[in-house]
């Protein structure tokens, strides 16, 4: 690190967890996040605060006026821009160090499989149980963490899905595909502002504890908060063995 870095990263390098070395694996690491949005915004610009060495945004809206309610990435000056390239000008803002890969495409099934590929930890910001599931699938063929996040109304969860190791879950092992699960939409349902700043914070604090090697990550654990009172609820989940995504990949 040059002495700019240092200035910069004082208050990391000041934690005995973090240090010089574990700023560094920042410096070095790499994180695809997928989505740019509510949850997507919080997440990459505190990635990009902390000195990650490289940032992917994978998102294929655009600025849309309703965002701004809780989408902190962007402004009223870049409504109609591809969200992607939009968090990208943000992040670059605070941090112009960060390599920056903004890809405004739809994060299908090809598309994951290269990304997750040449990223170091995963960050599903995505509003769907389709690309929900395509991000699992490609983290789990990959070996990849994945940090996942969901909010709707006042109702929001977080966890780390990381079969690296032996006994942790993949997101399928809790929500299976088949399940029939139904997407709930913002434009219908409404969503509490400070909800997605809250878990896409905690996504990406769980995204640097993975890379900078510290504590101990959600892996195994389903947090959910109800905002209304400030309720946190953690449930402990274990893989299942007859997952129909990670079994296959799981040693015998």
């Amino acid at each position: 690190m040059n002495d700019q870095q240092l200035l910069r990263y004082s208050r990391h390098i000041l934690l005995d967890e973090i240090g010089i070395e574990g700023q560094q694996r920042l410096l070095a690491g790499h994180a695809l996040v997928i989505g740019a949005g509510g949850l997507g915004s919080p997440a990459a610009l505190y990635l990009g605060t902390a000195g990650i060495g490289t940032l992917t945004l994978v998102d294929h809206d655009s600025v849309d006026l309703t965002n701004l309610q809780r989408q902190i990435a962007h402004s009223m000056a870049r409504v109609g821009a591809p969200k992607a390239e939009s968090a990208a000008q943000s992040v670059a803002a605070i941090n112009p160090e960060v390599r920056l890969q903004p890809r405004v495409q739809r994060a299908d099934a090809a598309l994951l499989d290269e990304l997750v590929a040449a990223a170091d930890v995963v960050l599903d910001c995505s509003d769907n149980f389709k690309t929900r599931h395509a991000v699992n699938a490609a983290c789990v063929a990959h070996r990849k963490p994945l940090v996942a996040g969901a909010a709707i109304r006042f109702d929001g969860q977080i966890s780390v899905y990381d079969t690296r190791q032996t006994d942790a879950p993949c997101y399928a092992c809790l929500f299976p595909p088949d399940a029939g699960f139904e997407d709930v939409a913002c434009s219908t349902m409404g969503v509490f502002a400070p909800l997605v700043g809250l878990i896409g914070s905690l996504q990406a604090a769980e995204a640097l504890k993975l890379l900078a090697g510290i504590g101990t990550s959600l892996a195994g654990r389903l947090q959910m908060v109800d905002a209304r009172t400030m309720e946190w609820t953690e449930i402990r989940v274990r893989r299942s063995p007859d997952c129909a995504v990670c079994a296959p990949h799981r040693p015998q």
